[in-house]
């Protein structure tokens, strides 16, 4: 199941909480990025092994700069980032993310 999230202080939590976690940057206006959305969401709906999570870049610029910042990963919207242990160990934008990639990327990090 896919959770929204806004803050810098809910990423933080996140950091925290989960050993791993797959977040997804997506812009409201780009149809690239709907179709990268509907993608992630297939994996959401079928693999609950890694928690999922995404921001809408329009409603928190603030995160996500300061996801781009503190993990040296330039923006790119859509993007996916799969992080492990607090690090960035796997990540994607445009049309590479699509269930079979997030799939893959869950497989060569468990």
């Amino acid at each position: 199941m896919l959770k929204k999230i806004d803050t810098l202080e809910q990423f933080e939590e996140l950091l925290k909480q989960e050993d791993k976690f797959f977040i997804l940057k997506h812009s409201l206006t780009c149809p690239i990025s709907h179709a990268a959305y509907q993608e992630y969401e297939k994996y959401s709906d079928g693999d609950q092994s890694i928690p999922t999570y995404y921001l809408a870049v329009q409603d928190a610029r603030p995160l996500s700069n300061e996801i781009a910042e503190k993990f040296e990963i330039k923006h790119e919207s859509p993007q996916a980032l799969l992080i492990k242990e607090g690090e960035p160990v796997w990540n994607a934008s445009h049309w590479k993310i699509t269930n079979k990639s997030l799939n893959s990327a869950t497989n060569e990090n468990l």
